[in-house]
Order: C-alpha cells, then structure tokens, then sequence
C-alpha cells in the first residue's frame, strides 16, 4: 500500500510541467506596498451622479528592489469603474511599476494584499478538516495537495502550450482519482470498483458534453474571463476543449463523492444478508442510491448557479439586450452554463446505476468464486 502511494506521489512530481503563463512586460514589476499617509482625498461627482474618491497616497516598499522606498501614488477618479478600493493607513496593497521610454517608472496601486487572510482561512480549514476527520481528514487534505498540484503544474501549463484540453483534463483527471480515492480510501476492492466506475461516469459526461457543446454551436468564449486568454499565450488555446475539461474538472469532485458512498453501500448490503440474489442486491442498493442522486443533483446545479449569480440577475434586469427568457437561453453565456449543468447532472444520475451494478456484479461474483 505504502509503495503505491509514494509511486503514485512521485508520478505527480514527475508530469511534464509546461511553461508558465506569460505576465505583465518585462518591463513592469508588481511588488508589496504598505500605506504610510494618505496625503489627500477628493470625491469627484461623475456624470451619472455617482461619486468617485481619489485617494493620494504615500507607500513604503516592502519588497524587492523597492523595499523600504517611499513611494507616492496620485489616485485616478475621473474614471467609470465598478470597482474602486478605499485604502487605510497601515494597509497592504499591490503596486503596479511601469516603466516608460524614459526609464522612469510609474506607480499604480492595483489591489489589496489578502495574503494573511487568505492563509488564516486555508489553517482554519485544514485545522477543522483534521479534528473532525482525523487521520482520513489528514489525507483528504493530502490529496486535496496532490489535485492541485496536477491542475496547477499539469493541465493549466499543458493547455497554455497548445495541447488539447481535453485529452490534458482527462490524463489529469485518472492521476487525481488515483491519488484522491486511494489516499482516502485506502488500495483496496471498493477503491478499484470507485475509480472504474467515476471512470465510466466521466467518459459518458465527457460524451454528452461534447456532443451538446456541437450541437449548441457553443465557441468556448461566451464569459469575459475567458476572453482574456486570448493573446495570453504563444500558443493557440482550443476554447471549446476547454469548456469540456472545466465541465469534467467540475463532474469530477461530485461523482467521488456519490459513486464511493454507492459503492460502500453494496457491499454493506452484502454482508447483512449475503443470501440476496444479484438482483435483489442491485434493487436494494440503488433504492438508497436514487436518495442521494436529488440532493447530489441540486448541490451540482447550486454550485454553478451560485458561480453564474452575477449572469442570472444580467439577463433578469432586462438590460442585457434580450427582452426576456426566450431569447436570454439562446445566448452563448446561458446556453453554455446550461449545457455545463445538465451534462454534469446527467453524469452524475447515471454514475448510480453504473457503479451499483459494477458493485453488484464483483461482490456476486466473489461469492460465487
């Protein structure tokens, strides 16, 4: 077990990295800046009547070659934006260097540094993670490590250089169930019937997605966020497989959850009354599957809705171009979160059946042998 486990962590350190996403110009620097003063303040009424602050503020860099220089920043307000920080004394910001023709640089301070917070968060999480799931919890937190790992320095370098999303997120998604399902549950049967049957469940949504994501006619790049990946890399970035593999990275978490759960349920069926026939054991355990497929159903379709907030109330205000739900479904925005929701759920139904009848067939199996 344990040879399994450090083979699979070594196969991890050892994927093919990639290259890293190009950043700002060599020319521009981000650092750390603390606020020192805030010299002035002004609010400017703009012509909506909405009231924009400029801030002037003295900085102390924290870092790098601006570490310990005083820094003044002179705050923009004559601009329309949604957003626009407030800053306090004492305060940890991101500051933009610019360096123009002359050699000169010029200073923006672009956001806050939530670094600390951040942190505090991710210690309280793995903190609680590990009191109530003990050593399991322990684990889990190793293996939530190890899936990172793959996304971050796999499938986000790999699709960056130009490699199909598709077949990236795939290759990714079997190295993070191996280290999920076994971390967590341990080189056993139960985790070999798990992994086969999230396997099956993936290659069926993948299926569905594609299919429908054709059929929709959907390019990938309905959200502004993706937009801005355009011109990001070197490479050409397949926008439609990356549609697909952020709705497998999305089926993927779901489908553990219920196909491990269905898988355990079987086989304490099985033990209870070894006696039932293969039938018998079959309708039994998907009874208790079909109470999990509602809730798994609506947590999956909450999960998105809750991403895709800011775009329902879009297209509710009536002020997105579309005069109602009619024509809001048929845009490529909505279109695609639909498409991404119901290929999803569509998985996750028919992981139930599958991974009940591939439990079913093994215990059954064993029995008879």
């Amino acid at each position: 077990m344990k040879k399994i486990l450090l083979s699979i962590f070594g196969l991890v350190l050892l994927l093919p990295m990639g290259a890293s996403a190009q950043g700002q110009t060599a020319a521009d620097k981000i650092f750390k800046a603390e606020v020192i003063e805030v010299v002035r303040e002004i609010d400017n009424v703009l012509p909506d009547g909405s009231v924009s602050r400029q801030q002037d503020l003295r900085l102390k860099g924290l870092e790098d070659e601006f570490k310990d220089k005083t820094i003044d920043f002179k705050g923009v307000a004559n601009v329309d934006v949604i957003k626009k920080n407030i800053y306090k004394v004492g305060e940890k910001v991101l500051v933009l260097a610019s360096l123009d023709e002359e050699g000169n640089y010029t200073f923006y301070v672009t956001d806050y540094v939530r670094t600390n917070t951040l942190l505090l968060l991710v210690g309280i999480f793995v903190a609680i993670l590990f009191i109530v799931g003990g050593w399991k919890g322990l684990r889990s937190i190793i293996s939530l490590a190890l899936t990172f790992v793959v996304i971050m320095k796999y499938i986000v370098p790999q699709i960056l250089q130009g490699s199909d999303p598709v077949i990236v997120t795939i290759i990714g998604s079997l190295l993070i169930l191996l280290c999920v399902i076994y971390l967590t549950e341990g080189f056993n049967v139960r985790s070999h019937l798990g992994i086969t049957s999230i396997f099956i469940s993936l290659i069926i949504t993948i299926t569905l997605s594609w299919l429908f994501v054709a059929a929709a006619k959907l390019s990938g790049i309905s959200s502004e966020e993706t937009s801005f990946l355009v011109g990001v890399s070197k490479y050409a970035i397949n926008f439609k497989g990356l549609l697909l593999a952020g709705i497998i990275i999305g089926a993927l978490g779901v489908l553990d959850d219920v196909v491990v759960s269905q898988i355990a349920t079987v086989e304490e069926i099985n033990k209870a009354d070894p006696y039932l026939d293969r039938w018998e054991l079959y309708k039994r355990g998907f009874k208790v599957g079909v109470s999990h497929i509602s809730s798994m159903t609506n947590t999956l379709f909450l999960a998105y809705a809750g991403a895709s907030l800011s775009l329902l109330i879009l297209f509710s205000s009536g002020q997105s171009g579309t005069t109602g739900w009619g024509q809001a479904v048929n845009n490529e925005m909505m279109a695609t979160e639909i498409v991404r929701t119901l290929a999803g759920s569509i998985g996750l139904i028919l992981a139930v059946p599958i991974s009940t009848f591939i439990a079913t067939w093994w215990w059954k199996r064993r029995r008879k042998s």
